[in-house]
């Protein structure tokens, strides 16, 4: 059966918007992938600056008053599998007034024969306390390389904005906790000891 002019035209037309098609969603799912990339730095960015999710805030000075207030604040620590270290405050609680700059110390060991990296990221609860959280100082979102059986103290430098009493769903507040935990980081090839490597099979 011999096509017609007519029919090729449809089967051109046809062709023509199953490209169209094609290209439209192969365009919505490359600005969607790229959607999800930007959405991290985002969302770190709104949890930062909201206090959102117990995201504590970093401050560059003392407050300029101190309060009567006291907030016991506790320290949690925490070491994701992969990474054998041992993790822990120094001190389980502190009660601190509003406003008062306080220096908290926590314990890393590597309980490991090798060297290992690993990094801490931190958070607040109750998740509304985020935005009164106040870090001057503090280890978190830092590679730290520990040689095998190294032993470090690690401070974080803190207080409570006095803004918080302000916040009357805050008024029954009587307890912080201030979490850590460690993930694990691959450590980068040394080139020098890969070269001495090399020299010896060599």
């Amino acid at each position: 059966m011999r096509r017609t002019d007519h029919d090729c035209s449809n089967i051109s037309r046809t062709r023509r918007r199953d490209i169209v098609v094609a290209a439209g969603c192969g365009m919505f799912v490359a600005f969607m992938v790229g959607m999800s990339y930007a959405a991290v730095p985002l969302y770190d960015w709104f949890c930062r600056a909201t206090g959102f999710g117990g995201t504590t805030q970093v401050a560059t000075a003392a407050p300029s008053e101190i309060l009567e207030r006291r907030i016991k604040v506790r320290f949690d620590a925490n070491v994701t599998a992969g990474l054998p270290w041992r993790f822990a405050p120094e001190q389980t609680t502190l009660d601190v007034k509003v406003g008062e700059v306080v220096t908290a110390y926590y314990t890393v060991v590597n309980e490991s024969a090798r060297e290992t990296s690993g990094l801490a990221t931190y958070n607040v609860t109750p998740p509304t306390t985020g935005a009164y959280f106040q870090k001057i100082n503090c280890f978190c979102f830092t590679e730290q390389k520990l040689k095998p059986g190294e032993k470090r103290e690690m401070a974080v430098v803190f207080y409570i904005d006095p803004e918080i009493v302000k916040d009357f769903e805050q008024a029954d507040l009587n307890t912080i906790t201030l979490s850590y935990t460690f993930y694990p980081l691959r450590l980068s090839p040394n080139p020098s000891a890969e070269t001495n490597s090399r020299a010896g099979r060599s």
